[in-house]
């Protein structure tokens, strides 16, 4: 009796050290993000990054933001028919992502292991990335129009006096320029109606911060 009251009050004893450690960041409508996610977050984006991880309050409460919006889109994709893409349509981009950061076969799993991540943790962030950029480009990109007045404006105010100061003397024309000052402009205007919605989408949900989280 003595042994199992002994058991209980280890387990007890975890439960609630566990609770401690991994405590609710921010709510968003019925959804969490729990202090773990938010350090997981940052261990990930610095590997890939390949910078050393920071875990301050500032960092912490930018990356719980950001994961606010990763629950407000994964929301709208659940409810809708967005396309998702699958595992295998990142195995490209991790093969090359391995190969220009690591010399070896062995080098990988290594420096999982200083970040204190999994290969999975790496594969669920690209393919959360792909997933993001998908859903911009579906949801957002054809309502984007930019007219040739548009263009001419911006060349002749931003791109064309940069280029001269570059290049003095040398010829600068609109035509060397319109693919990449549209492709320019649409992801302002894309950039924008993302930041819109989002902003949309926040006040539609309950978000709470919890402070003691952050500290």
């Amino acid at each position: 009796m003595r042994l199992r009251h002994s058991i209980a009050a280890l387990l007890f004893a975890s439960v609630a050290h566990a609770g401690i450690i991994d405590r609710i960041a921010v709510s968003v409508g019925n959804r969490v993000v729990t202090t773990s996610d938010i350090d997981r977050e940052i261990r990930v984006v610095s590997f890939q990054q390949r910078v050393q991880p920071v875990f301050d309050a500032a960092t912490r409460r930018t990356t719980a933001d950001r994961m606010v919006e990763q629950k407000l889109i994964r929301r709208e994709l659940e409810s809708s028919s967005y396309p998702v893409p699958s595992q295998s349509d990142i195995e490209p981009a991790a093969a090359e992502f391995k190969k220009q950061n690591f010399p070896s076969d062995d080098a990988f799993p290594r420096s999982l292991a200083d970040y204190g991540i999994t290969e999975q943790d790496f594969l669920d962030e690209l393919l959360w990335q792909r997933t993001l950029l998908l859903f911009i480009e579906i949801r957002f990109r054809p309502g984007v129009q930019v007219s040739d007045q548009e263009i001419q404006d911006y060349f002749h105010t931003v791109v064309e006096p940069a280029a001269t100061a570059a290049h003095p003397g040398q010829p600068v024309a609109l035509e060397d320029y319109r693919d990449r000052i549209e492709e320019t402009l649409t992801g302002q205007r894309v950039d924008a109606q993302v930041d819109t919605w989002l902003k949309e989408a926040r006040q539609r949900t309950e978000v709470v911060f919890h402070p003691e989280a952050f500290q």
